[in-house]
Protein backbone atom coordinates (compact mmCIF):
# COMPACT_ATOMS: atom_id res chain seq x y z
CA UNK A 1 0.00 0.00 0.00
CA UNK A 2 3.02 2.58 1.19
CA UNK A 3 4.64 1.63 -2.47
CA UNK A 4 1.70 2.33 -4.48
CA UNK A 5 0.96 5.74 -2.56
CA UNK A 6 4.97 6.59 -3.17
CA UNK A 7 4.56 6.00 -6.81
CA UNK A 8 1.00 7.90 -7.15
CA UNK A 9 2.70 10.57 -5.30
CA UNK A 10 5.79 10.45 -7.36
CA UNK A 11 3.94 10.64 -10.72
CA UNK A 12 1.55 13.38 -9.72
CA UNK A 13 5.21 14.87 -8.69
CA UNK A 14 6.56 14.59 -12.02
CA UNK A 15 3.60 15.71 -14.31
CA UNK A 16 3.65 18.60 -12.02
CA UNK A 17 7.07 19.63 -12.88
CA UNK A 18 6.64 18.90 -16.14
CA UNK A 19 3.58 21.89 -15.88
CA UNK A 20 4.88 25.33 -17.41
CA UNK A 21 4.22 28.30 -14.72
CA UNK A 22 1.28 29.48 -16.59
CA UNK A 23 -0.38 25.72 -16.66
CA UNK A 24 0.78 25.49 -12.94
CA UNK A 25 -1.48 28.76 -12.40
CA UNK A 26 -4.50 27.60 -14.22
CA UNK A 27 -4.50 23.94 -12.39
CA UNK A 28 -4.09 26.06 -9.14
CA UNK A 29 -7.18 28.44 -9.65
CA UNK A 30 -9.13 25.14 -10.97
CA UNK A 31 -8.53 23.27 -7.72
CA UNK A 32 -9.31 26.21 -5.67
CA UNK A 33 -12.83 27.04 -7.84
CA UNK A 34 -13.44 23.04 -7.76
CA UNK A 35 -12.72 23.18 -3.67
CA UNK A 36 -14.19 26.10 -3.37
CA UNK A 37 -17.91 25.07 -4.66
CA UNK A 38 -17.48 21.56 -2.78
CA UNK A 39 -17.51 23.86 0.28
CA UNK A 40 -20.50 25.85 -1.05
CA UNK A 41 -22.57 23.52 -2.58
CA UNK A 42 -21.10 20.23 -0.52
CA UNK A 43 -20.86 21.18 3.00
CA UNK A 44 -22.78 25.23 3.59
CA UNK A 45 -25.71 25.01 1.61
CA UNK A 46 -26.95 21.58 3.26
CA UNK A 47 -26.07 23.14 6.96
CA UNK A 48 -28.27 26.08 5.93
CA UNK A 49 -30.98 23.86 4.61
CA UNK A 50 -30.83 21.87 7.43
CA UNK A 51 -30.99 24.84 9.66
CA UNK A 52 -33.69 26.67 8.19
CA UNK A 53 -35.80 23.09 8.33
CA UNK A 54 -35.06 22.92 12.36
CA UNK A 55 -36.24 26.61 12.62
CA UNK A 56 -39.40 25.99 10.79
CA UNK A 57 -39.78 22.63 13.21
CA UNK A 58 -39.36 25.08 16.03
CA UNK A 59 -41.84 27.18 14.86
CA UNK A 60 -44.55 25.01 14.34
CA UNK A 61 -44.16 22.94 17.58
CA UNK A 62 -44.21 26.64 19.52
CA UNK A 63 -47.31 27.65 17.90
CA UNK A 64 -49.18 23.92 18.71
CA UNK A 65 -47.58 24.75 22.08
CA UNK A 66 -48.96 28.06 22.64
CA UNK A 67 -52.47 26.77 21.35
CA UNK A 68 -52.10 23.95 23.82
CA UNK A 69 -51.82 26.52 26.30
CA UNK A 70 -54.22 28.69 24.90
CA UNK A 71 -56.93 26.07 25.18
CA UNK A 72 -56.60 25.41 29.04
CA UNK A 73 -56.79 22.35 31.07
CA UNK A 74 -59.54 19.63 30.23
CA UNK A 75 -61.33 20.12 33.44
CA UNK A 76 -63.44 16.74 33.91
CA UNK A 77 -66.95 16.72 32.26
CA UNK A 78 -69.81 15.10 33.85
CA UNK A 79 -69.68 11.96 33.64
CA UNK A 80 -71.16 10.75 30.47
CA UNK A 81 -74.71 9.29 30.61
CA UNK A 82 -74.89 5.21 29.98
CA UNK A 83 -76.90 4.36 26.99
CA UNK A 84 -80.62 2.25 28.77
CA UNK A 85 -80.29 -1.66 27.79
CA UNK A 86 -78.10 -4.37 26.94
CA UNK A 87 -74.47 -3.46 25.96
CA UNK A 88 -75.12 -4.76 22.13
CA UNK A 89 -77.98 -3.01 21.81
CA UNK A 90 -76.28 0.02 23.47
CA UNK A 91 -72.97 -0.36 20.61
CA UNK A 92 -76.45 -0.36 18.15
CA UNK A 93 -77.83 2.89 19.33
CA UNK A 94 -74.33 4.31 18.85
CA UNK A 95 -73.13 3.23 15.73
CA UNK A 96 -76.86 4.47 13.91
CA UNK A 97 -76.29 7.89 15.65
CA UNK A 98 -72.73 8.23 13.86
CA UNK A 99 -74.13 7.54 10.98
CA UNK A 100 -72.51 4.01 10.38
CA UNK A 101 -73.37 0.07 9.58
CA UNK A 102 -71.82 -2.30 12.20
CA UNK A 103 -72.41 -6.01 12.32
CA UNK A 104 -72.02 -7.17 16.04
CA UNK A 105 -71.47 -10.60 16.71
CA UNK A 106 -71.85 -11.87 20.66
CA UNK A 107 -68.86 -13.36 21.67
CA UNK A 108 -67.92 -15.04 25.14
CA UNK A 109 -66.60 -12.08 26.86
CA UNK A 110 -67.66 -9.75 24.88
CA UNK A 111 -68.84 -8.49 21.48
CA UNK A 112 -67.05 -8.28 17.78
CA UNK A 113 -68.02 -5.29 15.42
CA UNK A 114 -67.37 -5.77 11.83
CA UNK A 115 -67.98 -1.92 10.17
CA UNK A 116 -67.31 -2.19 6.22
CA UNK A 117 -66.49 1.47 3.96
CA UNK A 118 -67.24 3.78 6.70
CA UNK A 119 -65.77 7.73 7.32
CA UNK A 120 -62.52 7.40 9.16
CA UNK A 121 -63.60 9.89 11.53
CA UNK A 122 -67.14 8.38 12.06
CA UNK A 123 -65.48 5.17 12.99
CA UNK A 124 -63.30 6.76 15.55
CA UNK A 125 -65.95 8.95 16.76
CA UNK A 126 -68.82 5.49 17.12
CA UNK A 127 -66.00 3.69 18.70
CA UNK A 128 -65.71 6.44 21.69
CA UNK A 129 -69.30 6.99 22.44
CA UNK A 130 -69.79 3.03 22.83
CA UNK A 131 -66.91 3.37 25.54
CA UNK A 132 -68.15 6.71 26.62
CA UNK A 133 -71.88 5.34 27.41
CA UNK A 134 -71.66 1.81 27.87
CA UNK A 135 -69.94 -0.92 29.68
CA UNK A 136 -67.99 -1.93 26.81
CA UNK A 137 -64.02 -1.47 26.31
CA UNK A 138 -62.21 -2.01 22.98
CA UNK A 139 -59.49 -4.67 23.56
CA UNK A 140 -58.82 -4.79 20.24
CA UNK A 141 -59.05 -2.71 16.80
CA UNK A 142 -58.05 -3.63 13.49
CA UNK A 143 -58.27 -0.68 10.47
CA UNK A 144 -57.46 -1.17 6.76
CA UNK A 145 -58.16 1.53 4.06
CA UNK A 146 -61.61 1.36 2.06
CA UNK A 147 -62.43 1.75 -1.28
CA UNK A 148 -61.95 5.43 -1.29
CA UNK A 149 -59.79 8.21 0.33
CA UNK A 150 -60.95 8.76 4.11
CA UNK A 151 -62.87 5.48 4.43
CA UNK A 152 -61.65 2.77 6.42
CA UNK A 153 -63.32 -1.01 7.35
CA UNK A 154 -62.65 -2.09 10.95
CA UNK A 155 -62.67 -5.40 13.13
CA UNK A 156 -63.45 -3.95 16.93
CA UNK A 157 -63.24 -6.39 19.64
CA UNK A 158 -64.60 -5.35 22.86
CA UNK A 159 -65.01 -6.62 25.69
CA UNK A 160 -67.49 -6.48 28.62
Amino acid sequence: MSGVWHERTAQIGAWWHGLTSRERWLVGTLGVLIGGAVLVFGIIQPLQRARADALADIRTYETLTARVRAAGTLAPGAAAQLRPGPPQEAAEAAARDAGITVVLTPGADGLTAQVSDAPYQAVVNWIADVERTTPLRVRRIEMLRGGATGRVGATVEFTA
